[in-house]
């Protein structure tokens, strides 16, 4: 799925290169699934992908996605999300270089079934304007963690 929407921010989502091709980091230039990862003592783990398809320019992203907002078939789920983890480690991202990050959900049973969740990705400067979009099937509860954005699908 392609993600986008208009927003504000403070970072310039331009490209690592300076390349004249638009900046992979802007959510309508790239890719976001969510999918199931290995859970860890007390919680399950859901990983997103970002991925950038030809023609968009590297760019570089930071820390934990912010303003992150969970929803199942259109509707809130109202559960919000902390951030965990370095804030600061800046990696590329672009064409051949995917990034991921983790959704930590505490697993205690009191899980909301969503199936959507839209963030705010940060560059090493602060926020890249507009909202991300991801799809993918995943319970979400009362003290959900975000983790970095790290290289690598």
């Amino acid at each position: 799925m392609l993600a986008g929407a208009a927003g504000t921010g403070a970072a310039q989502a331009s490209s690592a290169a300076g390349d004249a091709a638009p900046s992979a980091c802007r959510p309508a230039n790239h890719l976001a699934k969510i999918t199931d990862a290995d859970n860890s003592a007390g919680h399950r783990h859901y990983r997103v992908t970002l991925t950038a398809p030809r023609g968009y320019a590297p760019c570089e992203l930071a820390g934990s996605p912010t303003a992150v907002r969970f929803s199942d078939h259109g509707s809130d789920s109202g559960i919000r999300a902390g951030r965990y983890g370095d804030q600061k480690t800046a990696v590329t991202f672009g064409p051949g270089h995917p990034v991921h990050f983790d959704i930590q959900v505490p697993n205690d049973g009191r899980g909301v079934p969503v199936d959507e969740a839209s963030f705010t990705l940060q560059a090493p400067g602060g926020e890249i304007p507009g909202t991300s979009v991801a799809e993918g099937t995943l319970k979400v509860a009362a003290g959900t963690l975000i983790g970095p954005v790290q290289p690598g699908a």
